[in-house]
């Protein structure tokens, strides 16, 4: 598609990993965020944040029996042109199959668990955002990681999730097509579709009214409006 030199991004190209879940979800809302930087907050995004921040509040690092929990770890990763912290690590000690670390004694496996409010969605836009997580790690750390999880608070537990090839070409696809938006500031129009509903965005994107008339009538129409009163 667009690739890279093999140095990869520079720092200051990173794209938020997170976004890759907006991405997915709808094109449109991810360029309105994270190009033309607008946000609003809905019941569903309020609670998020909340149940996020309840996984993590900044940088901590704790031990237990043969596990260590890291909880709002940085990651990012030049090839991905990414950054962004994971909601928990989880580094399981096996001697046989791990990787050293810093300052711990022994040898250990990585797994990230990414949060989420919810319960499993149809799409891949968590599983997405996961594997994004576990592509960093592996950069990072020089190691390889087979699996992560999904901890989803409606159903309150864990979905393995194996992280096969054609996943993390999903990621590196998606992260190429986002990084191409990007230099373009490039805003697609909208597709409506039964999940614009549920968007937090829908008075900002206004989908209907888009369905109806070009984004210039618009401005032009409310121009006239103003001009009236």
């Amino acid at each position: 598609m667009y690739p890279k030199e093999l140095s990869g991004y520079r720092e200051e190209d990173f794209l938020m990993l997170s976004g890759i879940q907006h991405f997915s979800f709808c094109r449109r809302q991810w360029a309105l965020i994270h190009i033309e930087q607008q946000w609003d907050e809905n019941l569903r995004t309020v609670e998020g944040n909340i149940f996020h921040k309840r996984a993590h509040d900044g940088y901590s690092a704790e031990k237990r029996k043969d596990v260590i929990i890291s909880r709002g770890m940085p990651v990012f990763s030049r090839t991905l042109g990414i950054n962004g912290v994971c909601d928990i690590v989880e580094f399981y000690r096996d001697d046989k199959k791990g990787i050293s670390l810093h300052g711990r004694e022994g040898r250990y496996v990585v797994c990230p668990i990414e949060y989420k409010k919810g319960q499993p969605k149809e799409d891949e836009a968590d599983i997405l955002q996961m594997a994004a997580q576990a592509m960093c790690l592996e950069e990072m750390l020089e190691c390889e990681i087979e699996k992560g999880c999904l901890f989803y608070g409606e159903i309150r537990r864990r979905i393995e999730v194996p992280l096969s090839e054609e996943i993390r070409q999903r990621v590196r696809d998606t992260f190429e097509e986002m990084h191409h938006y990007y230099e373009r500031r490039y805003t697609p129009r909208v597709k409506r579709t039964k999940a614009c509903n549920a968007c937090s965005l829908k008075n900002l994107c206004l989908p209907k009214l888009m369905k109806e008339r070009s984004v210039r009538e618009y401005i032009l129409k409310r121009i006239e409006e103003e001009s009236v009163d």
